[in-house]
């Protein structure tokens, strides 16, 4: 299984969205929710309290 690049959280076979930048990062999201916080609002995965980043960051987990 990957991983979603923003949330670090599962993705199942199948589902997800795959987003390939122009230098050729190919960049995998679970969500549209994971997809725009990370693009769109450009916010960093250690400071939004829903993801696996954040749980590792403040020593949970």
């Amino acid at each position: 299984m990957t991983k979603d690049t923003f949330s670090g959280e599962d993705i199942e076979p199948g589902t997800g969205i795959m987003y390939v930048r122009k230098n050729g990062e190919v960049l995998h999201f679970k969500s549209s929710k994971s997809l725009r916080n990370m693009l769109k609002m450009g916010r960093i995965n250690r400071h939004v309290k829903w993801t696996e980043a954040f749980r590792e960051h403040r020593g949970g987990k």
